[in-house]
């Protein structure tokens, strides 16, 4: 799964480097993005060849959906089954997304905790999960527009952490991701495969990324845990 990720460019970086249309929405640089936040979300506009980004909350509520209760439970959408099910079927087929990033974290069950651990592309560079988005009218009349990030089997980077990760789309998917009118759903799955592992590192971070609370670039600083690291990654 991906319960946790960082965003640490600035909002004009991002839009550079995805080439959208400048966005009415702002942030500031994250490093610990959890689960019901606001996070910054691409979409090509559905009559144009323009991509736009904007504001979404992480936790998909389905269009359908009577209360806003089951978000924090669909933060991710297992990419081997989504179109099959019902809250992420619909999606998958007419509203899919990228969701811009520059790391994810998992947590490696220890003998005495959970350590966390960062996992990148390179050496830190942007990237874009698949994900997908819905919108839902809240009881005031207000829609609300919601995201999932897919998640699909581990490479061998992920695999000594966790036994799922998220899908990070090759670049040069995205258009094909992105555009509305590709309604072929097998076609758009073909995409959601675990990423390259020789293009991806891993290193642990402090427990500070468990509280929330802390948003700032010491959660996702290396720390020295030697004899953690040799343990798994060997």
């Amino acid at each position: 799964m991906c319960g946790r990720y960082k965003l640490s460019q600035r909002k004009q970086i991002v839009e550079e480097y995805f080439d959208t249309a400048s966005a009415d929405d702002d942030w500031t640089p994250r490093f610990n993005i959890a689960p019901t936040q606001p996070i910054p979300v691409i979409r090509r506009h559905p009559k144009e060849p323009v991509r736009e980004l904007s504001l979404m909350r992480w936790g998909l509520i389905p269009s359908w959906a009577k209360d806003p209760s089951g978000a924090a439970r669909m933060i991710n959408a297992r990419s081997e089954t989504a179109a099959t099910k019902p809250a992420f079927r619909d999606a998958l087929k007419f509203r899919r997304c990228l969701i811009p990033a520059d790391g994810f974290y998992e947590w490696a069950k220890t003998a005495k905790a959970k350590q966390p651990y960062c996992f990148e592309v390179n050496d830190g560079e942007l990237f874009a999960f698949a994900g997908i988005w819905d919108r839902w009218k809240n009881p005031s009349g207000v829609w609300v527009e919601t995201c999932s990030i897919l998640t699909t089997t581990p490479n061998a980077v992920t695999s000594a952490v966790h036994d799922r990760m998220p899908v990070i789309l090759d670049p040069h998917g995205y258009d094909l991701w992105l555009d509305p009118g590709m309604r072929n759903v097998a076609e758009a799955s073909e995409l959601l495969k675990p990423y390259d592992a020789r293009l991806m590192r891993c290193y642990p971070v402090s427990t500070r990324i468990n509280r929330v609370a802390n948003d700032d670039e010491e959660c996702s600083r290396p720390v020295q845990l030697a004899h953690i690291q040799n343990r798994l990654f060997t």
